[in-house]
């Protein structure tokens, strides 16, 4: 009885000290070889050398902020489910350097005859929404998705001509977006996508503007930081149905956006350039910080500066501030 015993007692003597190894994969080789199972083979030299071209695995805690915006990481998601797509915010306060009291365009019949009357502190929110369509699109690995942004602008200080909204922008558009994960510069390559994209303020003559574009992107991420390039192409439209034949040439023709975020806090910059120089070289910057209130609710300070902050301005050089409260999609 005494023989039978002692090799239970040597294989809990060694079961002790597999649990007094500290490193878990030294801890893990010693249980295999306490119980007769082959340790993991070495790689060869060739896969060694190939696995360290690769981008380091994510780590349990590691939050990739593409992945759970757009399914990217195997996630299959909830079809039809809406979603926060850009920032969804309120502004009760924006300031302009220059009052746009005499919109105009090119196209005949598309300027105001008499100047507008125009506070230049108004209010301004923003509500945008998308969802996703479908998994794959014909077999493929690509995400097909829906997506519609609100932008207005209230002239609610401008009591003597009854608070009016200046300006609204509708903007929706279909999207296909294919995930991918490749390392790049440090940086991994998340998605790329293409949009079909409308926007327009819905106004009549002199006010009306509009435009179509085809948008490609691409999007990084690397730790707390994300980089999205979309340059765009728009879409021809008859000479005598065009609002604003110009407006690649002040709003861009590719847009960059770069977000940093460490905690409850976010800072991004987007960059817009037409891509064209001397007396066309024009574009705008916008920077928006995002802080912590209270639960879900943030802060926002927005500063933009240069042409296009909204449809009817798009041909307006001016810059502009504004200070309120952002609850989805800054993420």
């Amino acid at each position: 009885m005494l023989a039978g015993a002692l090799p239970a007692f040597a294989q809990a003597g060694d079961a002790a000290a597999c649990v007094a190894e500290s490193e878990p994969m030294a801890r893990l080789a010693c249980y295999d070889r306490l119980h007769g199972r082959p340790g993991p083979a070495a790689l060869p030299p060739a896969t060694a050398a190939s696995a360290a071209l690769l981008p380091p695995p994510r780590r349990a805690d590691d939050e990739s902020k593409l992945g759970a915006r757009w399914d990217l990481d195997g996630q299959r998601g909830v079809l039809f489910a809406p979603r926060a797509y850009k920032p969804v915010y309120l502004l009760p306060a924006t300031w302009t350097d220059r009052v746009n009291r005499e919109p105009g365009s090119p196209s005949p019949e598309h300027s105001v005859a008499d100047p507008l009357n125009l506070k230049s502190v108004e209010a301004k929110y923003q509500i945008s929404l998308k969802t996703k369509f479908a998994h794959e699109v014909f077999g493929l690995p690509v995400s097909l998705w829906g997506g519609y942004t609100q932008s207005s602008r209230w002239q609610v200080y401008n009591g003597a001509d009854s608070r009016p909204f200046r300006e609204t922008n509708y903007e929706p558009e279909i999207l296909l977006v294919k995930p991918l994960d490749v390392p790049m510069l440090g940086w991994r390559l998340r998605m790329a996508s293409l949009s079909l994209n409308h926007q327009s303020n819905g106004r009549a003559l002199p006010l009306s503007r509009s435009w179509n574009r085809l948008i490609g992107g691409v999007a990084f991420e690397r730790d707390d930081w994300t980089a999205e390039l979309r340059p765009w192409l728009r879409l021809p439209e008859d000479a005598s149905d065009d609002d604003n034949p110009d407006i690649e040439d002040y709003a861009g023709r590719v847009e960059l956006r770069l977000a940093r975020y460490w905690g409850e806090h976010a800072l991004s910059l987007q960059l817009r350039h037409s891509l064209r120089f001397g007396t066309r070289s024009r574009g705008s910057a916008q920077i928006d910080y995002v802080f912590p209130l209270a639960g879900a609710l943030h802060g926002q300070l927005q500063l933009f500066s240069g042409y296009g902050e909204s449809l009817i301005d798009y041909n307006q050089r001016q810059t502009k501030a504004g200070l309120g409260v952002t609850i989805a999609g800054w993420r």
